[in-house]
Order: structure tokens, then sequence, then C-alpha cells
């Protein structure tokens, strides 16, 4: 027959068990993780502003739908940071997704306008080829880094679709990158233009889907919180 418990024993043990038990930090919720990133995108552009064409950029968005198009852009980065965030959390409903598609349509449709920029703006300075490979350049250049902290943010939370919250990721990484090629754009939205813009958007979204969402399935569930 067993020896029988020593109820002080299991106390004790229950003691060290509880002593060696280290705190969890709560996440923050996902509007004050957009804030935070959106505040890292911020700090980005404030190294890069010396850099920038001030006078030509008072040019541009004298121009409806290149001021519009650079709102859109802007609203696309911090909508889309704050749907990927919210798709981390589980439990959230998948329709977070569709928060950034509003002001996608009126960054990349009020750019579409290009197309006819001979007649809403007579006169534009049209891209050089070289300067059009500039701009690719700078966009996946600035996404990279972007995409990378938001990966990292995300990885602290439990994404039960990795491959959507990486994706949006991606986008908001892409469109904080055309909101902040702005200020140095060496010509007029075209049609290229918004191609060339288009292409990266995609191939930035669709790394992220890929990459992104693989390391976010390697994300420990058991250090995931609720938000």
């Amino acid at each position: 027959m067993s020896d029988p418990v020593n109820p002080h024993r299991v106390a004790d043990l229950v003691d060290d068990l509880a002593r060696s038990l280290t705190p969890v930090r709560r996440l923050p919720g996902p509007g004050r993780r957009t804030l935070a990133w959106s505040g890292a995108v911020l700090a980005l552009g404030a190294l890069l502003l010396p850099l920038s064409d001030g006078a030509g950029l008072l040019g541009r968005l004298g121009v409806p739908d290149l001021r519009y198009a650079a709102l859109g852009a802007v609203l696309t980065a911090v909508a889309a940071a704050f749907a990927a965030f919210q798709s981390s959390v589980p439990g959230r409903s998948p329709a977070w997704a569709l928060l950034p598609l509003p002001p996608l349509v009126l960054w990349l449709g009020v750019g579409g306008l290009g197309c006819l920029r001979g007649w809403i703006a007579p006169g534009s300075s049209l891209a050089a080829p070289e300067e059009m490979r500039g701009c690719f350049v700078f966009l996946m250049s600035v996404s990279l880094p972007l995409s990378v902290l938001l990966v990292l943010m995300l990885r602290r939370a439990c994404p039960l679709r990795p491959n959507l919250t990486a994706a949006l990721g991606g986008l908001a990484a892409a469109a904080a990158a055309g909101a902040l090629l702005v200020p140095f754009h060496p010509h007029d939205a075209t049609a290229t233009d918004l191609l060339v813009h288009l292409v990266a958007v995609l191939l930035v979204v669709g790394l992220n889907g890929l990459l992104g969402g693989r390391l976010l399935e390697r994300t420990d569930r058991s250090e995931a919180l609720r938000s």
C-alpha cells in the first residue's frame, strides 16, 4: 500500500510552482498597435523628409486626383494595418479584411485618372523609364522594413488565418510606402505610373501572404493572449 500524501508537501510544491511563474503582459488592443505602427511610418517619413522635393510636392498636391490618391494611400495603410491586427485576434470576424477596400479603391481608382492626364492637367511631366524604375525600387525598399515590423508585432498575437493576416499587413506596408513616395515623386501620375504601383502592391501583398504567413504559423500559441 502506498504512503499517504503529505498535505504540507503538496502545499509547498504548489507554492514553488506559483513562485516560478512569470507574469505575461497583455497585448494592447488593435487600435493601439495600429497607432504604434503608424508612428513608426511617420518616423521613417520624417527621416526621409530632408531628401524630398518640397516645391514639387505642393504643385502636385494642387491637382485634385493626385491629392485624393495620396489621401487614399494613407487611409489604406491605416485601415489595412488595423484589419491585420483585428484578424490576429482569435474570434474576430474575417470580415475585417474588407475594411481597407474602400480607401484602396480611392487610392488606385483616383490614381487611374492618370490615363486622362493630358486632359486633367495639360503640360504635366511624364515619367521616363529610369524614373519608373526608381519609383518601383522605392516602393519595394520602404515596404520591406514596414512589413517586417508588422509581422514582428503580429507574431505576439494568435492569428487563426495567418496568410490573410500577413497579406493585410503587406497591403498596409505597400500603401504606406505609396504615401511616403508622394514627396519624392519626380513626375505627375500616369497610367504607367499606376501600373508600377499596382505591380508593387501585388508583389508586396503576395510575398507577405506567403512568407509572412509561414512566420505567423510558427507563433508559439501558448504565449498568445486575447487583445
